[in-house]
């Protein structure tokens, strides 16, 4: 079975390590320049460095979808640089998942494959998609929508540690960030993460620095550009999470199930 993710960060990331545990076959798009924080267990890292692994799985950069084809008979996941996910027409998949994250539709249809998932907000099933799986934190995480949709962004990151919102660093200004510090940093709170402009971006609580934007990546203020995990695990940023890998179940659950449905 060939499936196609639409994004690369790190629930499209754990999303893919499950499926592809599962032997179906992964073709992943994503920006030229990724903006994932969770840069460690991120696919999205091959289209920066023509390739990376995660958790012993590798991922590798494609220019086009035949490239990708090759790339997979090698035994690795391609990702292509296709915002707009023009290789669907041409990959012809049998399903699609778009976990871009957007918390809106860029694009996916209910006509792309046999089988279109969607991940978190932004999706209605039966719509859009033929199901939706929910992203929050919580009872619900993880859990498959055959019509509706997911709850609605909040705008709060989850609980972990005790800790929420806080556990987000953003960009202070306008401009180009400056990374300081490396992911799996132990941190204070006060400590200074990256500046911007000459102005710091300072940790908001004790920690490990579990995610961090890439030196040089365009910022704007108030834009999400780093993640302090309160539980001081340094192992936790080098695999993927415990909610990647719920939605991942979540989208197994509905490629199976759907595409049983449509040879009964």
């Amino acid at each position: 079975m060939l499936v196609v993710i639409r994004g690369a960060g790190d629930i499209a990331t754990g999303i893919a390590l499950r499926l592809w545990r599962a032997h179906m076959q992964i073709v992943m798009t994503e920006i030229e320049r990724p903006t994932a924080i969770r840069r460690t267990v991120c696919f999205s890292q091959a289209v920066v460095h023509g390739e990376t692994e995660v958790e012993g799985v590798t991922a590798k950069r494609a220019e086009s979808p035949a490239e990708a084809l090759r790339i997979l008979e090698s035994g690795c996941i391609p990702v292509l640089p296709d915002p707009e996910g023009a290789c669907v027409l041409a990959l012809k998949p049998d399903a699609v998942v778009d976990a871009i994250l957007a918390k809106r539709n860029l694009g996916t249809r209910i006509t792309d494959a046999p089988v279109v998932i969607g991940v978190g907000p932004g999706f209605t099933a039966g719509v859009d998609c033929h199901a939706v799986v929910e992203t929050m934190r919580g009872h619900y995480l993880g859990r498959v929508i055959h019509e509706g949709t997911a709850i609605p962004n909040t705008g709060i990151p989850g609980l972990i540690g005790g800790f929420a919102g806080e556990r987000v660093l953003r960009a202070p200004a306008d401009g180009v960030f400056h990374q300081l510090l490396e992911i799996g940093a132990q941190v204070k709170m006060g400590d200074v993460a990256a500046t911007v402009n000459g102005e710091p971006m300072v940790c908001t609580l004790d920690g490990v620095l579990r995610g961090i934007l890439a030196d040089g990546t365009p910022v704007f203020k108030g834009m999400k550009s780093g993640d302090i995990d309160p539980r001081c695990k340094i192992e936790h940023c080098y695999c993927a999470s415990d909610k990647a890998l719920a939605v991942g179940g979540g989208v197994l659950e509905a490629i199976l199930d759907l595409t049983g449905a449509l040879k009964k």
